[in-house]
C-alpha cells in the first residue's frame, strides 16, 4: 500500500542540509496509521478507547541516502507478518526517481489500558493476512551491505572496539511538546533525545557536531534496531545512557538504553554514519572521531 505519495521536503523538515533523522520514524509512523486506517482499525478509535495504537516493540531500519530540498518521498507499507495481536510491517522509502531513501521494518501491537497487548480485531488480523507479502529486507546495525566509498580497508581508519571506548548519558524530563495522542514520549523524539545526548558529549570532549559539519554531515542516524519494553509518560524523566561499542571511518556504534524514571524502557543499537550535504554515505574524517578515541 502507498501510504506516504511524492511527500516534498520543506524547510521546517531540515536539520542543516539535510532531512532531521527523525522524520524516519515519522514516517513510519504516518504510514502505519494509513494502512491501519485503510483495514478499519483506526488509531482515533483505539485512543479514544484509552488505548496505545499499534506501539511498536521492535523496529529496525537502515538508511540508504539522506533527502534534501528538492527531493520528494514515498513510502510503500506491507505487511510481512501477522499473529493475534501483533503485526509485522515493512517500510520502502523511495525518492523521486524511485531510488531507495530507506528501509524499515517494525513489528507492532496495541496496549490495552490495563497494559498487555490486545488482540487484533478479527477483520484487521483477516486483512493484513490476505495481504501478506513475501519481502525479508536486511535492515538495522547488523545487516550487511557495501561500505561507504574509501571506508574501511587498508585507506580507512582502523576500528576500535570494546571497554575502552566512552560512555555518556543524559536526562530530559517528557513535557507536552514531546508527547503524542495517549500522553506518553512521542516515536519520534526517542532518537532527538539520544542525538542530544550525542551532541553533549561531543561538547563536553571539546568539539560540536556544529563544527564539524560543513561539506560532511557526521553523526547522521544510518542504521538502528530498538526493542521497547515500556512506555515513556508525560511528566517522568528520561535518561538516556550510551555506551560507545565500536569506532570506525564509516560507522559510530552505539548501545542505547532509554531509562523512564530508572526503569528500562528502550533498549538498542545505533549506528551513526557521516553524509555528505546531497545525502550520500561517506567517510568520517579523522578529527569527527578524536573525541572517541581520546575519551
Amino acid at each position: 500500500m502507498q501510504t506516504i505519495d511524492s511527500h516534498p521536503i520543506r524547510f521546517g523538515e531540515l536539520a542543516g542540509p539535510l532531512v532531521h533523522g527523525s522524520l524516519f520514524f515519522d514516517w513510519e509512523l504516518i504510514s502505519t496509521q494509513e494502512i491501519t486506517d485503510a483495514l478499519g482499525h483506526r488509531f482515533q478509535d483505539i485512543v479514544a478507547a484509552d488505548g496505545i495504537p499499534y506501539a511498536p516493540v521492535v523496529a529496525s531500519t537502515s538508511v540508504h541516502r539522506y533527502p534534501t530540498f528538492e527531493d520528494t518521498v514515498s513510502v510503500e507499507t506491507v505487511p510481512v507478518d501477522v499473529g493475534d495481536s501483533s503485526v509485522e510491517l515493512v517500510y520502502e522509502m523511495t525518492d523521486g526517481d524511485g531510488e531507495a531513501v530507506a528501509t524499515g521494518r517494525i513489528t507492532h501491537v496495541t496496549i490495552a489500558p490495563e497494559g498487555g497487548a490486545l488482540d487484533l480485531p478479527d477483520a484487521t488480523r483477516e486483512a493484513f493476512a490476505d495481504r501478506l507479502v513475501d519481502r525479508d529486507p536486511a535492515v538495522g546495525p547488523d545487516a550487511p551491505r557495501m561500505k561507504a566509498d574509501g571506508a574501511g580497508g587498508e585507506d580507512g581508519a582502523a576500528a576500535e572496539t570494546g571497554d575502552a571506548l566512552p560512555t555518556f548519558s543524559a536526562s530530559f524530563p517528557i513535557r507536552s511538546p514531546h508527547i503524542e495522542g495517549s500522553e506518553l514520549a512521542y516515536f519520534e523524539e526517542y532518537p532527538s533525545f539520544a542525538d542530544a545526548a550525542l551532541e553533549a558529549f561531543l561538547e563536553d570532549a571539546g568539539t560540536s557536531r556544529a563544527a564539524l559539519s560543513g561539506a560532511r554531515q557526521p553523526f547522521r542516524l544510518a542504521d538502528w534496531r530498538w526493542e521497547f519494553t515500556s512506555p515513556v509518560p508525560v511528566e517522568s524523566t528520561l535518561r538516556v545512557e550510551s555506551d560507545v561499542r565500536a569506532v570506525d571511518d564509516r560507522a559510530v556504534r552505539i548501545e542505547h538504553t532509554l531509562l523512564s524514571d530508572d526503569t528500562p524502557s528502550i533498549e538498542g543499537v545505533t549506528e551513526y554514519g557521516c553524509f555528505d550535504r546531497s545525502g550520500e554515505r561517506v567517510p568520517f574524517e579523522a578529527d569527527a572521531l578524536e573525541p572517541f578515541r581520546s575519551a
